[in-house]
């Protein structure tokens, strides 16, 4: 690697903290299996430089070997950051850029390697599916997981991108897939976010798809194409809008109800009353992003989350713009538009 470290500027006048923040440091790290080198330094040391980046320090690699230089704090965080990166990867578990960046938000969650790998006391917080493992990506989701596996139904509220709608349709295929529940069925409204589509061609499958798409991508990023099909196919994951719910009663299911600000009030009781034996049911949704005609106060999330907050099993999960995992100009885009308290 041909980059040179930045130099540091003294502060006027540092503080205690800033001096220990300024305070230069290097750390060796070595790794064993040279052949997770590759994907673990990326194309050209794309990952690499994203931690460098993303913690103001330098990272130059020299066969098994890496030597980090910048401030004090920030070395030792990169430091059991590109440990983790090499565990994911002697797992086989994926590490991608958003991989990296989790563990980046992470890193300074001081029991997030106790929650990963568990104790007598808990289990360890992950959600296994046919392609891959999902572990949480940020201090809300750890509390999101664990209220998948233990409550009847969930509400998670909060912006785009913190994986509300992902980390829930994982767990249902995970259910599914271990046959604690028979069927996953996915549902949203159909409502445009604020333009005219007109009338769309096709049969009611082709009309209503343009809406569900997002979860289709999450399925399909939790299972095998041809088991995505073959499941849909013969009714064991059912995708469809909100006003196909009516009249039923969803026993021995997963349930998800994605986009839930755009429902009314009436349309959220009527789904929350489909509820069967030996269900769980998801409502997800950002109180703020509200489509509907009437706006926040004909919302059937809020009007749900202001009855129901503090019912036994009923948990409520809200994420913040911190919580975002997506790209982290998402995260920034989130505060500009709402604040720093989003």
């Amino acid at each position: 690697m041909a980059r040179k470290p930045a130099k540091a500027h003294p502060a006027i006048s540092p503080s205690p903290v800033a001096l220990r923040e300024n305070r230069r440091a290097k750390a060796d790290v070595n790794f064993e299996d040279q052949s997770l080198l590759v994907p673990l330094f990326g194309q050209f040391d794309a990952n690499l430089v994203q931690v460098e980046n993303r913690l103001g320090v330098f990272i130059s690699a020299r066969g098994n070997a890496v030597q980090i230089e910048g401030p004090e704090d920030s070395v030792a965080r990169a430091r059991d950051i590109l440990n983790k990166m090499y565990d994911r990867l002697a797992m086989g578990q994926d590490l991608g850029a958003g991989e990296i960046e989790a563990l980046i938000a992470m890193s300074n969650e001081p029991t997030l390697e106790g929650i990963l790998r568990g104790s007598p006391d808990l289990p360890p917080v992950m959600i296994r599916t046919r392609k891959k493992t999902i572990v949480p990506r940020s201090a809300t989701q750890i509390e999101y997981m664990r209220a998948l596996a233990r409550e009847d139904l969930i509400f998670a509220l909060g912006p785009a991108g913190t994986g509300k709608t992902y980390v829930a349709v994982a767990q249902a295929v995970s259910q599914l897939i271990t046959g604690s529940v028979q069927r996953l069925i996915l549902s949203r409204p159909a409502v445009e976010a604020g333009e005219k589509l007109g009338f769309l061609p096709g049969d009611m499958k082709d009309k209503v798809d343009p809406y569900l798409r997002p979860l289709y991508d999450a399925l399909y990023d939790c299972m095998p194409p041809e088991q995505v099909e073959r499941r849909i196919a013969s009714g064991e994951i059912e995708i469809a809008p909100i006003a196909f719910m009516r009249g039923r009663t969803l026993a021995d299911a997963f349930v998800i109800l994605d986009e839930a600000q755009n429902t009314t009030r009436e349309q959220m009781k009527m789904f929350l009353t489909r509820f069967g034996q030996n269900s769980r049911m998801v409502v997800c949704g950002d109180p703020k992003q509200v489509d509907i005609p009437g706006g926040d106060r004909m919302s059937g999330l809020i009007d749900a989350v202001e009855k129901l907050e503090g019912i036994e099993g009923i948990a409520i999960t809200r994420f913040t713009r911190a919580d975002v995992v997506r790209h982290p100009i998402v995260g920034r885009i989130v505060e500009a538009y709402e604040g720093p308290d989003a």
